[in-house]
This record gives structure tokens, sequence and C-alpha cells, in this order.
């Protein structure tokens, strides 16, 4: 398993069935920064307390809000118009990068957040997930297992 979190979550989206799952979160509202966070640290051992989950989520509100998604909404309003201008392409690409960087950046923030919490010896014990999912409505319980499963093969 990857010991930082920005490394386990490349590799976790990398693995079939995670990016589709994770843009089907994504659409539905959930935080996927949040998430592979939650995923990490199942696979770490790190028990679910309710404390920790709202720590992560308080962290990442803002930064999701403020940050992530005016960029995610840039580059995705561009879409259609930059297929028909290269310079405009050239400028979404550009935005597609920095919304990236700005993800690596909030989930180097929850690393950091959750560096010192113990491992109780939690793993398999399951609850990061939907703990950190509570906001989204219509949560799509088989993305989280598609998730989950890939976690428990790590």
């Amino acid at each position: 398993m990857c010991a930082d979190l920005w490394s386990f979550a490349l590799s976790t989206y990398a693995r079939p069935g995670v990016e589709a799952a994770c843009l089907h979160l994504q659409e539905r509202g959930a935080d996927v920064c949040l998430l592979l966070c939650g995923a990490w640290l199942e696979a770490r051992g790190v028990a679910p307390v309710a404390e920790r989950l709202e720590a992560l989520q308080q962290l990442a509100r803002p930064w999701r809000q403020q940050v992530v998604e005016p960029l995610r909404q840039l580059r995705v309003q561009w879409r259609d118009l930059a297929q028909l201008d290269d310079q405009l392409e050239t400028l979404r690409t550009g935005v597609k990068t920095l919304e990236l960087e700005a993800e690596r950046a909030l989930l180097t923030r929850l690393e950091q957040l959750a560096q010192g919490w113990p491992k109780d010896g939690a793993k398999g014990q399951y609850g990061w997930l939907e703990g950190l999912a509570t906001e989204v409505a219509n949560l799509d319980h088989n993305a989280l297992q598609t998730l989950r499963v890939v976690v428990a093969s790590t």
C-alpha cells in the first residue's frame, strides 16, 4: 500500500472501475478527495471516529467550494467551445492542470491533518466512506462499494 495519500489516490484512481465510480459520486455532490482520503485511512486501519470525520469535512469543504469547484466549473463550461477554438483549448488544459493541483493540495492538507491519527487495528472496519459522504443526496452505495473493494485488495 502507498504510504502517502497522493500516491494512494493516484494508484487507486487508476484501478479498474474506480474512475467511473468517483466521477459518478462527484456528479452527485461527493468530494472525491475526501472519499479517497477515507479509503486511505480505512486501508491504514485508522478508526472512523466522529471527531475525525468532522475534522476532515471542515478542512475540505471551504477548499473544495472556493478553489476546486470554481476551476472545475470553468473547465466544464469551456468544454464545447474549446473543441472549436485551439486557444481556448490551451487555456482549458491549463485550468484542468490547476484543478488537479488544487486537488493534490487538498489531499496534502487532509494527509497532514490525519497523519498523527493512530492505526487502531481497525483495518477492515468500515465507516469512513459513508461517514465522509453524509452530505451527498442520492448517494450511490454501489459506487462506494467499488472503492471499498479496491481498498480491500490493496
